[in-house]
């Protein structure tokens, strides 16, 4: 009897081990019983029997109400779903020979989605021949890690890839 994954565990009648564990509401060990003996115990308290573990041996079941346990369940996890924060890497690409206002405008981007707590790729992209000022990039892209450095740290150092030039900072919770 394997229980899969996000399936509802095994109760009452569908226990069909020989013996199992029991454990009463309060949680203290009543002992090894026949799967029968265990479940005429539980419809006398009016509750349910359910399979808590059947890796060991023998099998743990506990006498509890599976309405109020599998609510408990689902409440525990949307508070753990709410709690989580998936980071995704947000973009900001510039090109090496970028205007003062148009790397302002890239550098408060990049400030926001870190502030978001996303991390932050930036591209440096050449064309042609711009590929020989990789010199110019690398200061544009350390200028731009030392203006952000309140708020974020380096990842991943620029290095090349291809004809870009790439950087990631990731946010920093401590420094904002």
């Amino acid at each position: 009897m394997k229980k899969k994954y996000n399936e509802q565990p095994i109760i009452n009648e569908r226990i069909k081990y020989p013996k199992i564990r029991l454990i009463d509401v309060l949680g203290k060990q009543i002992g090894i019983y026949s799967s029968y003996e265990a479940l005429q115990i539980a419809i006398e308290k009016d509750l349910d029997l359910v399979m808590i573990s059947d890796k060991s041996d023998p099998p743990v079941c506990r006498i509890i109400d599976y309405g109020k346990y599998k609510f408990s369940q689902e409440k525990k996890a949307k508070e753990a779903k709410k709690k989580q924060h998936n980071t995704s890497i947000k973009e900001v690409k510039i090109r090496y020979k970028i205007e003062e206002h148009d790397y302002n405008v890239r550098l408060n981007q990049a400030l926001k989605f870190l502030q978001s707590g996303d991390k932050v790729k930036i591209t440096v992209i050449f064309r042609g021949r711009e590929i020989q000022h990789i010199d110019l990039a690398l200061e544009l892209l350390n200028k731009m890690a030392t203006k952000l450095s309140n708020a974020s740290d380096i990842q991943q150092l620029p290095s090349r890839d291809g004809k870009n030039m790439v950087m990631i900072l990731s946010p920093n919770k401590t420094k904002m």
